[in-house]
């Protein structure tokens, strides 16, 4: 039995519902613009308020539980939700990300004039459904259930284009997704399933713990989840990250910045701390099988993002990278590590989105996507390349911002787990960060502008607002991280 305070709450029901019931109010409005965007802006502030609700009653160690269905299909697992520290917390920054993103949407998809904006809509709010289950989910099997949905739900935003290569990306990323969950996931769900009698519930003690396992079965187990739940983005299960760079800037931004990858390394910490449990890992060490595919991805990521031309497809190999940080940091199993690991969910996430905003918003104003046209640009639109500034800083883990205190923690849980190895991966990859990002940078303040360029225009307000307030979001934690830093204490045993 828990030994927390348990809430019954319908609560998470009523966050995951807001931005699924407004999906027909957005088809409703599908020709009334300004109705569309309304119903999408209610719903978001409306999700928000009932996840800030639920913040509220588990900020003091507390869990909020709501069952949705019995045992299926003569499975002794139920569908339920059960929000703890960590659930809330992806919760926040995703729905709060959700609003700006919203807004950014508009912004862009206008400015562009894209077609079938309100099919957009409508799987972006389904989507966030989606993730909010994952967010929520109490057992293994609702974490998979969920999982998979936010797979199939944002299959149609990744091929939103309809082209050629939209089309080729969408089938890289559907099938890369469903055939990891289905091969390697599955599998081991099963098989955790059999090992502990039929109990998947996330309550109480890792599902594992306690369980005889030696260090090949654990090792086989810990990365059949791992590649398993693939939106993690370990190697060599990557590909469909940078081929669904093919997406509108705002999926790219929301979906593959903050809500569909870290999905995946959500769920990497969650099969780590409650499917194993570190005391199990710790005495089996199949937990450095993990440490050495994440480092292995870290470094080989960051060098091919280097080489990259595309700004988004140099974006996607750092994001890939910076997953592996955070499996990485729960994979070395100590408290600064674990905590790290959880509080760079939320500084990768404004930080990176700030970038990924930043990439759209240029396109927009002035159709260019490669990082060799970008010269001289930042005379022109110095608060949008101010802006990406701040968010490479937070990414690169510079001060002032956020992203140096999670950098922090990590490089503290390697050298409390004695890896020194692991360590100095860290370290390299922060100084190859900034190898990839600044030079960006000094192209547009200190390049000169082409003769022949032509005259830029101003990228729409509806897309600076939102990324000038995640820069801002970016330097904001770096002062302010106390609610990040407690949510994540209290995942530890005995926090």
């Amino acid at each position: 039995m828990d030994s927390v305070n348990v809430i019954q709450s319908n609560l998470p029901i009523w966050a995951c519902l807001a931005s699924l019931l407004a999906i027909p109010g957005i088809a409703l409005f599908r020709k009334e613009i300004l109705l569309r965007e309304l119903v999408t802006f209610v719903a978001g502030i409306l999700k928000f308020y009932f996840v800030l609700q639920i913040f509220f009653l588990v900020k003091d160690g507390s869990v909020v539980e709501t069952k949705l269905f019995d045992g299926i299909a003569g499975i002794n697992a139920p569908i339920v939700f059960r929000v703890d520290s960590l659930g809330i917390l992806f919760a926040l920054v995703a729905s709060s990300l959700w609003i700006l993103t919203s807004l950014y949407a508009i912004g862009y998809m206008r400015g562009l004039k894209e077609h079938a904006q309100t099919r957009f809509f409508s799987f972006f709010a389904l989507s966030l459904s989606m993730t909010l289950g994952v967010a929520f989910a109490g057992n293994l099997l609702t974490l998979y259930l969920f999982y998979e949905l936010l797979s199939l739900s944002t299959y149609p935003l990744v091929t939103h284009n309809q082209d050629k290569e939209a089309r080729s990306g969408g089938r890289t990323y559907l099938v890369h997704l469903l055939s990891t969950s289905i091969g390697f996931g599955l599998p081991a769900i099963i098989y955790t399933y059999i090992k502990c009698g039929g109990d998947l519930s996330f309550a109480g003690d890792a599902i594992l713990a306690g369980q005889d396992m030696g260090f090949l079965t654990g090792a086989v187990l810990l990365m059949a989840f791992a590649f398993g739940f693939s939106k993690a983005g370990l190697m060599p299960f990557h590909s469909w990250l940078p081929g669904a760079m093919v997406a509108p800037t705002p999926v790219s931004a929301l979906l593959h910045a903050v809500a569909v990858v870290k999905v995946g390394v959500f769920c990497v910490i969650r099969v780590v701390v409650d499917v194993f449990g570190v005391d199990l890992l710790g005495e089996i060490n199949a937990n450095l099988v993990l440490c050495w595919v994440a480092a292995f991805t870290i470094v080989t990521s960051s060098l091919i993002a280097m080489s990259q031309d595309n700004l988004k497809r140099r974006l996607a190999f750092s994001t890939i990278g910076q997953l592996s940080y955070i499996v990485l940091g729960v994979a070395l199993l100590t408290p600064y590590a674990v905590q790290g690991s959880m509080m760079h969910i939320a500084m990768h996430a404004f930080g990176k989105i700030t970038l990924f905003f930043c990439a759209g918003a240029i396109y927009v104003a002035t159709g260019k996507k490669y990082i060799s046209q970008l010269n001289g640009l930042g005379h022109k639109m110095p608060i949008l390349f101010g802006a990406f500034t701040i968010g490479a800083m937070s990414v690169t883990g510079l001060p002032p911002t956020g992203g140096l205190l999670s950098k922090m923690y990590l490089i503290l849980g390697a050298a409390d787990a004695q890896q020194i190895a692991l360590l100095v991966i860290y370290l390299v990859s922060s100084i190859l960060n900034g190898v990839y990002f600044f030079p960006i940078i000094w192209r547009a303040f200190f390049k000169p502008l082409p003769e022949d360029a032509p005259e830029t225009k101003g990228a729409p307000l509806a897309c600076v607002l939102p990324l000038s307030i995640t820069a801002a979001a970016s330097i904001a934690l770096f002062f302010f991280p106390g609610i990040l830093h407690n949510l994540a204490n209290l995942m530890m045993p005995g926090g």
